[in-house]
Parts: structure tokens; sequence; C-alpha cells
């Protein structure tokens, strides 16, 4: 086969592929990438099919946490602890507790008691747009 031949072998394979050649020897040929219009999935424009993808993830158990506060101590001060130990935090009594999702800031609340255990009230929902802020 002569080089002719391999050059007409090749142009046919790649219009049987659906790619095009830019000519230029020893430049890569390519494809174009076709992708199925995922925004619509997102905004529930198709249907129930954007419903059906959120189903799969709604098991998925997440680590929910409430912070009272954090402070910092040395290892002696630590080693002192002992039952009755008052721990000083750097929160105010009344102010607003963090709730995290897997460690991620997503609302303020208030603690109260329910059935004889604690839950919070959520008071106030950290915006999306504070939490990519935060991401940066």
């Amino acid at each position: 086969m002569n080089a002719s031949e391999q050059e007409s072998g090749r142009e046919n394979r790649q219009q049987a592929a659906g790619q095009a050649s830019n000519g230029k020897p020893g430049e890569q040929d390519y494809a174009r990438a076709d992708f199925e219009n995922l925004q619509a999935e997102a905004d529930g424009e198709s249907g129930n099919l954007g419903a059906k993808s959120l189903d799969m993830i709604l098991d998925i158990p997440v680590a929910v946490a409430v912070e009272i506060g954090r402070t910092k101590m040395s290892i002696s001060n630590l080693l002192k602890l002992n039952q009755g130990s008052v721990v000083e935090l750097d929160r105010f009594a009344g102010e607003p507790m963090d709730i995290a999702v897997n460690g991620t800031l997503i609302a303020h609340g208030e603690v109260v008691v329910v059935n004889e255990k604690f839950g919070i009230r959520l008071t106030d929902i950290v915006s999306a747009a504070e939490r990519v802020k935060k991401l940066k």
C-alpha cells in the first residue's frame, strides 16, 4: 500500500467516525463532542428525570454538628481539668450556635428542649453565595 492509499484510507476512517482533519502533518485530528443538556435536568425542565436523579442521593447520611463555642488552652491546663471544671468558651450566653453539615456551616440556631432532649431551632440559614465565598 503506497502513501496515497494510506492517506485515502485514513480520511475514509475519519469521515466514518465523524472526525475532521486539519490537513497539517504532525497535528492532532479532532472530533466534536456532543453533550446532553444537563441544565434542563437541573432546572426540572426534563420532566421526572431531575427528580429521579435527586432521589438517588436522598438516603446518603451526612454528619450534622452544632458548635456552642471554642477555646484554646495549653496541655498543662488541659491535664488539670477534672469533674466539675468549667471551660470558658469564646461565645456569650444566648449567642446563636453554628450548625454545620459535613464540616460546612449551613445555619445558625438557638438551643431548645424537645421531649426532654436538646434540639436546635434554626434562626438563620447561610446562603449558598456565602458558603461559596468561604470556600475560596
